[in-house]
């Protein structure tokens, strides 16, 4: 070879002809841990109102279904700015995207503390104002997922995908699990305000960190160096063509993905909105033993979410893309909803706490192969349909904290669960019409 570097195709349809590394950097990983990081602040500062709640409701008078919506609210933002976050990744790059997000989003999150005695509350209200607060905290977490996507297709090998968007998002098992206790024991000892205090905090400093150690690509970074990759040290300009968006409404893999990751949604918003209220007011657990208790569904995630896209990498390379993301995400799915199904109507409160944490563990299982197969599909625009494909999830989330106490008031938790264990079902056998091996031209709708 002239050069030391190859032209890597994917599906034989890349228009934009990206230059892949012979070798992939060994900086890959120090993305891979700040991107970790990064999900582990997004989910300290998208959970932690789910515990304060237990103050803030009688504190500002709020009812459960007031909370429900300022829960839904972040949701909304969340979605709605999926494809905005996912097509600026693409078109910015990673580095510039992910600071100006999370300096954004720690702004909301400690203004969550002071909204209802704000400026903003005497016109909204108290409700409207921490909803509103909440929608744009939800606006600026919307990039980080899809940014995510774009740094691991760019930064890893295609076989490595999986795993690494694991890694990535895995970090939510740490964020997740340590702010119920933590932010319980803050709120107990100090007010619940300065739990979104600390956590507005910890995102600014990352945010400075990752602007320093972070760049769009490994021929960008400083520190990379040609033997590493194969690839002189120089940064090659990367082109990024409009968004297909006729070929992506024409191919049925992208619909049952959005679907079916909806599905995912409804049913991991059940655990980030109510979970931690459902141990303390139906299970009977006091609000420190609860918040302990309640990370437990986020450490098994911890776990399963970067084994899961190992698995779905090693499948891929034995049986096919298609089949390799099928199975995980099949397998994955089914289990969670009957893990989900047992704790809803066993007595045993330490049982229910054990199979609904597997059914959180095996929901997220399927991550790798959800978020690898929008790489998949198209490399070249995988932050933008990662970015549509997340915004299935969050719709299907935003009506998840609304519609979990309307259906526990009604008929009880054991229904609302129910339902929640139905959706992951029926996202699991959507995984029927999933074929990402099969690309964008080769999956299309009959006109």
């Amino acid at each position: 070879m002239p050069v030391a570097f190859i032209w890597t195709i994917v599906n034989g349809t890349d228009p934009t002809n990206r230059i892949q590394p012979l070798h992939p950097s060994p900086l890959r990983w120090l993305i891979l841990g700040l991107l970790f990081a990064i999900s582990v602040v997004t989910y300290i500062d998208r959970v932690n109102i789910s515990v304060t709640a237990r103050q803030m409701m009688p504190a500002l008078g709020l009812t459960d279904q007031e909370m429900g919506l300022i829960f839904s609210a972040f949701v909304v933002g969340y979605a709605l700015f999926q494809i905005p976050g996912g097509w600026l990744s693409d078109r910015w790059g990673i580095r510039i995207v992910l600071t100006l997000a999370l300096v954004w989003w720690s702004c909301f999150t400690a203004w969550t503390a002071t909204a209802a005695t704000s400026f903003i509350a005497g016109p909204l209200g108290i409700v409207g104002a921490l909803a509103l607060v909440r929608f744009l905290l939800g606006v600026g977490e919307a990039a980080a997922l899809p940014t995510f996507n774009r740094a691991v297709t760019d930064w890893l090998p295609p076989h490595e995908r999986g795993l690494g968007i694991g890694i990535a998002i895995g970090g939510i098992g740490i964020g997740a699990a340590i702010t119920p206790p933590l932010t319980a024991w803050i709120m107990v000892n100090h007010g619940w305000q300065m739990a979104f205090y600390l956590s507005s905090g910890l995102g600014v400093g990352l945010a400075v960190i990752w602007w320093l150690l972070a760049a769009d690509r490994p021929t960008s970074h400083r520190w990379h160096h040609h033997r590493e990759t194969g690839q002189p040290k120089v940064s090659f300009p990367v082109t990024r063509p409009s968004i297909p968006w006729t070929t992506f409404r024409n191919t049925r893999s992208i619909w049952w993905l959005v679907l079916s990751y909806g599905c995912l949604g409804y049913v991991a918003y059940v655990y980030m909105s109510w979970f931690y209220l459902y141990l303390v007011n139906e299970r009977g657990f006091t609000i420190l033993t609860g918040g302990l208790f309640a990370a437990a569904p986020f450490l098994t995630i911890l776990v399963s979410c970067p084994l899961g896209g190992w698995v779905t990498d090693r499948l891929t390379m034995r049986h096919g893309i298609t089949k390799g993301r099928q199975i995980v995400g099949m397998t994955g799915m089914g289990l969670a909803a009957g893990s989900i199904a047992l704790g809803a109507s066993v007595e045993s409160p330490y049982l229910a706490i054990a199979s609904l944490s597997s059914g959180a563990g095996w929901l997220y299982f399927t991550i790798g192969a959800y978020w690898s197969s929008t790489s998949d599909l198209s490399p070249t625009h995988a932050g933008s349909l990662s970015g549509l494909m997340n915004m299935g999830a969050n719709l299907g989330g935003a009506l998840s904290p609304t519609l979990t106490p309307w259906l526990a008031h009604q008929w009880g938790w054991p229904t609302s669960l129910g339902f929640a264990a139905v959706m992951a079902l029926i996202g699991g056998i959507m995984w029927l019409g999933i074929r990402p091996g099969d690309g964008l031209a080769k999956d299309r709708l009959a006109p």
